[in-house]
């Protein structure tokens, strides 16, 4: 099977602030947005089970004019505390982008 990645042409994450990260999925045409939209390994539930936060939290946002998925959750520790890894989110998108659509 493909993989996100694959079929997307830009996977990126970034901060959302402090406390909120943001994975984006960039496709160039309908077809890969509705593969990726459409598939149920790319949704609310799964991204929360990727990056252990609820499901509830996770917040998805689809934009059909300009073909990109986006999702916001919540950090596991805000950017910048002594303990996270990644402060400016630049390397979440990995999981996602690697997820069989």
């Amino acid at each position: 099977m493909a993989q996100v990645k694959d079929i997307a042409r830009y996977v990126r994450s970034k901060n959302a602030g402090p406390f909120w990260a943001t994975i984006e999925i960039f496709c160039d045409d309908d077809a890969s947005y509705q593969t990726i939209k459409n598939s149920p390994n790319i949704s609310k539930e799964e991204v929360a089970r990727m990056y252990q936060v609820k499901s509830e939290s996770v917040k998805a946002f689809y934009i059909d004019s300009l073909k990109v998925i986006k999702f916001s959750y919540p950090r596991p520790l805000p950017s910048g505390h002594k303990y996270e890894n990644d402060m400016h989110t630049g390397q979440q998108y990995i999981r996602l982008a690697e997820t069989e659509v």
